[in-house]
């Protein structure tokens, strides 16, 4: 870690062997630092096309797409590239097998009720619907007349797509089927959050 590694330092030593699930509390430190790494290089590169351009931005513009950009990293560091921080890094296995992948809607989610534990079932179920509506919600707002309904659900659920198929050929994740379902319903639900958003503000200054 570049930035965040004091901090996880001390973390670690007074709580890795009280929680049970610190791997998890790892990642989410690797994720933060290489979003963080990451996002600097985005403002360097989006400040040169501004330059370059001699594009005149609104700044309301920039800090929505600086917050969704952080968003989108942070989801791809948390989900897909888990196990390294330069591109460099990661190895592709092309030749798994695709029985690996959950085709079957629903099954595994329904198996996770009658585990010990409710816990997966939320964290699987809500945790991939809530993990989307950023993206529903996100993206309409960053160009409101060109992004619809039928545009914003259709891009999250090819976004689910590309993230399961990267978990599979770079083996950081089970890649299932629900996944795609739960998080294209999340998208719906930004996009209705943007909806009622919109509708608000028409309110407003009538």
């Amino acid at each position: 870690m570049i930035f965040l590694n004091s901090i996880y330092q001390q973390v670690y030593f007074q709580y890795s062997d009280k929680i049970n699930h610190f791997p998890l509390i790892r990642l989410i430190f690797y994720s933060l630092d290489k979003t963080i790494f990451y996002f600097l290089l985005f403002l360097i590169i989006r400040v040169v096309y501004l330059l370059i351009k001699r594009k005149k931005s609104n700044w309301k513009h920039e800090i929505l797409l600086s917050v969704f950009t952080i968003y989108l990293l942070l989801l791809f560091f948390l989900t897909v590239f888990r196990h390294g921080y330069f591109p460099w890094d990661f190895h592709f296995y092309w030749h798994r097998s695709l029985s690996n992948i959950n085709f079957q809607p629903l099954v595994q989610t329904f198996k996770l009720t009658t585990g010990k534990s409710i816990l997966d079932f939320i964290y699987n179920f809500g945790g991939n619907i809530a993990w989307f509506i950023p993206w529903g919600l996100g993206l309409p707002l960053l160009n409101p007349l060109k992004i619809n309904f039928s545009k914003t659900v259709f891009s999250g659920m090819l976004l689910s797509v590309l993230i399961e198929s990267l978990q599979f050929v770079l083996f950081t994740g089970v890649s299932d089927i629900d996944d795609v379902i739960f998080n294209t319903v999340g998208a719906a639900i930004g996009y209705a959050c943007f909806a009622l958003y919109q509708t608000f503000m028409k309110k407003i200054k009538k």
